[in-house]
């Protein structure tokens, strides 16, 4: 009789323990280090344009790059409203844009236009989302280059409605890494970044002292630490958006210097 009842107990438990791992347990993160980022759908929206005919006014901005004409993004550009900016973790993503239901703004048989996002398009609260507020949330908005706006719309449309969507970023080239600050602060610029294009999360490791060290976001693409990195190699290891990991194996080398851009041999597909 006492087995009988011992033995239920342990069955029970057993089950208990099968349920919670199948159902009430928290499922694992999932990281990627392999594998393509794929295009997501369609959806609509609106694009305007901002800066000068040869991309003049667009080249830095709220995503910390310094010149995007030299930093592999070209004038193909665009400063996206709060909602897709996502307090900087959208930089660095590409899109896909055409003009759609416009025959008098878009440009009859223009192909679709491939962009980066590199700046914010702030919101303008003393205007109303369909009169000027173009970027006011919610509104999912493109604010394009000049010459980007040109390639698909008439100037004079001065707003278009476009479709767009995300699509992988094909770079030239490996992941590139720039410090500047000090040696007690140190600010990481990540740029040049394949597959999902943006940065959610940023490591560095040294090849004596430093062991991984998460850096946080600062601003955009500028992420901060206060570990003191000089006088060691320095490996970096990125996570995109879409939780995928890359490690730049020794990038920096052990002489490396603030305000130098370094380039690995690797990038994300």
């Amino acid at each position: 009789m006492w087995c009988t009842w011992a033995l239920g107990r342990v069955v029970l438990a057993v089950v208990f323990l099968v349920a919670l791992a199948a159902g009430d347990a928290a499922p694992p993160k999932v990281h990627r280090n392999h594998g393509k980022f794929t295009a997501g759908p369609w959806k609509q929206a609106h694009a305007t344009f901002y800066g000068g005919r040869d991309g003049s006014g667009t080249l830095d901005g709220a995503c910390g790059y310094k010149d995007t004409s030299k930093e592999g993004y070209g004038v193909q550009t665009v400063a996206v409203s709060t909602p897709l900016f996502g307090a900087g973790a959208g930089c660095g993503a590409c899109y896909e844009v055409k003009c759609v239901d416009s025959p008098d703004g878009c440009k009859a048989g223009a192909a679709p236009l491939v962009v980066t996002a590199t700046n914010l398009c702030p919101p303008n609260p003393g205007q109303s989302n369909d009169n000027g507020g173009w970027c006011n949330p919610p509104r999912e908005h493109f604010d394009l280059s000049m010459p980007a706006f040109l390639q698909i719309a008439q100037e004079k449309a001065g707003i278009v409605p476009i479709s767009y969507r995300r699509v992988p970023c094909v770079k030239v080239g490996g992941i590139r890494y720039t410090i500047t600050g000090n040696p007690y602060f140190n600010l990481v610029m990540v740029s040049n970044v394949g597959g999902a294009g943006d940065v959610a999360g940023l490591s560095v490791k040294g090849n004596k002292r430093v062991k991984w060290t998460p850096l946080k976001r600062n601003w955009g693409q500028e992420w901060q630490t206060s570990e003191v990195l000089t006088g060691e190699s320095l490996t970096f290891r990125v996570m995109t958006g879409d939780h995928r990991k890359a490690t730049s194996w020794h990038v920096l080398p052990p002489d490396w210097q603030f305000g130098v851009t370094y380039q690995a041999t690797k990038n994300f597909n």
